[in-house]
C-alpha cells in the first residue's frame, strides 16, 4: 500500500539522520574534534604572547637600567664638577690677583728713585728741604702705582666675579660675532679670540643658535633615532616629535623643535664628555653633535630647513 511505502521511506531518512548525528560522538570528527582544535589553537596563541610579552619587559628593563645608569653618571659628573668648583672659589681665595707683582715692581723702582732725588736736596740744602720734597715724590710715585694698578687690572674680571658670568658674556660675544665680551676694552682682542675657541663658548654659541631654530628636519636609521629619544626624553626641555615617518630601508623622518635640539645638544654634549672612548654612546653622541654642530654652523637666517642627516651611504640630496 502506498502509506507502507511512504512509512518506510520516513524510517530510512530517520536512520540516516541518527547515523549522521552518531559521527557527532567520534573523537576524530565533530564537535569534539573541533573543541580539541580550538583548545590547542588557544594555547599556541597563548604561548607566543607569553614570549612577546616577556621580551617585552626584558626590553623595558634594559632600557631602564641603562637609563638609571646614565642618570648615576650624571649626578657623579654634576658632584664632581660642583667639587671643583668649590676648591676653585677656596683656591682664588688665595691667588693674589693679576699683575699685582708688577705693580709692586714698578711702584718698588719707582720709590728708590724718589729716595735718591730726596736725599740730594737733604745733603745741600739740610732737612727742610727735604721735608718739602718728600710729599711731592711720595704722592707722584703713588699717583704712578694706582694708574699702573688700575690699568693692569681694567681688562680682567674682579677677583670675586662669577664665572658663570664671565661665560655668559664670552658666549654672548662669540654669537654676536664681536669677539670681545661686552665691557672690555679692545686690549684684550687676544684673550677674546681665545675665549672664542674655548668649547664651553663654541657649545653655548650653538645652543644660542639652536634656539632661534624654529624646526630641523631629521633623517637617521630607527636604531639611531630611538637612541637619541631615550637620550634626552628626561631633558625638561624635550619634547617628542607628534610623528615619526619611515621613508624606507629602516631609516625614519622625523621634525624637532629648537628647544628639543637644545635638549638634544645638552644631553650630547653630556654624554661624548662622560661616555667611556672607543665605545658606542661616545661614537654616537660624538657624530650626532658634530653633524648637528655643522648644519647650526651654516644657518645664515633666511628662513632655510635645517637638515640634519644621520646616513653617509646616500648622497644629502637623496637621503630624503
Amino acid at each position: 500500500m502506498g502509506w507502507k511505502d511512504a512509512f518506510d521511506d520516513a524510517m530510512k531518512e530517520l536512520e540516516g539522520i541518527r547515523q549522521q548525528l552518531a559521527r557527532l560522538d567520534d573523537p576524530t570528527v565533530g564537535l569534539i574534534a573541533l573543541h580539541g582544535d580550538v583548545t590547542q589553537s588557544r594555547l599556541k596563541i597563548l604561548e607566543q604572547l607569553q614570549a612577546g610579552v616577556t621580551g617585552l619587559r626584558e626590553e623595558n628593563r634594559e632600557v631602564r637600567r641603562r637609563q638609571e645608569r646614565m642618570i648615576n653618571d650624571l649626578n657623579e659628573t654634576r658632584s664632581e664638577l660642583q667639587q671643583l668648583l668649590d676648591l676653585v672659589d677656596v683656591l682664588r681665595s688665595f691667588a693674589p690677583p693679576e699683575r699685582a707683582g708688577d705693580t709692586s715692581g714698578e711702584s718698588t723702582q719707582a720709590h728708590p728713585e724718589g729716595t735718591a732725588q730726596l736725599l740730594e736736596p737733604e745733603a745741600g740744602h739740610g732737612s727742610s728741604a727735604g721735608a718739602e720734597g718728600r710729599p711731592s715724590v711720595s704722592t707722584d710715585s703713588d699717583s704712578q702705582g694706582e694708574i699702573m694698578e688700575n690699568t693692569g687690572h681694567q681688562p680682567q674680571p674682579a677677583a670675586g666675579e662669577d664665572q658663570d658670568l664671565v661665560l655668559k658674556r664670552a658666549i654672548e660675544a662669540a654669537y654676536q660675532g664681536t669677539g670681545t665680551p661686552v665691557g672690555q676694552p679692545t686690549a684684550t682682542t687676544p684673550q677674546a679670540s681665545a675665549d672664542s675657541e674655548d668649547p664651553q663658548v663654541t657649545h653655548g654659541v650653538l645652543l644660542l643658535k639652536a634656539a632661534g631654530v624654529a624646526s630641523a628636519e631629521l633623517i637617521a636609521h630607527r636604531d639611531t633615532w630611538e637612541w637619541l629619544a631615550a637620550l634626552a626624553v628626561d631633558h625638561s626641555h624635550f619634547r617628542t616629535p607628534p610623528s615619526v615617518e619611515d621613508i624606507k630601508e629602516g631609516r625614519v623622518q622625523t621634525v624637532l623643535s629648537g628647544r628639543s635640539l637644545i635638549a638634544l645638544l645638552i644631553e650630547l654634549w653630556n654624554t661624548r664628555s662622560t661616555a667611556t672612548p672607543l665605545q658606542g654612546d661616545w661614537a654616537l653622541a660624538m657624530t650626532t653633535y658634530n653633524r648637528i654642530a655643522a648644519e647650526l654652523t651654516d644657518v645664515t637666517g633666511q628662513g632655510e630647513t635645517i637638515r640634519i642627516v644621520l646616513d653617509d651611504g646616500l648622497p644629502h640630496e637623496a637621503s630624503c
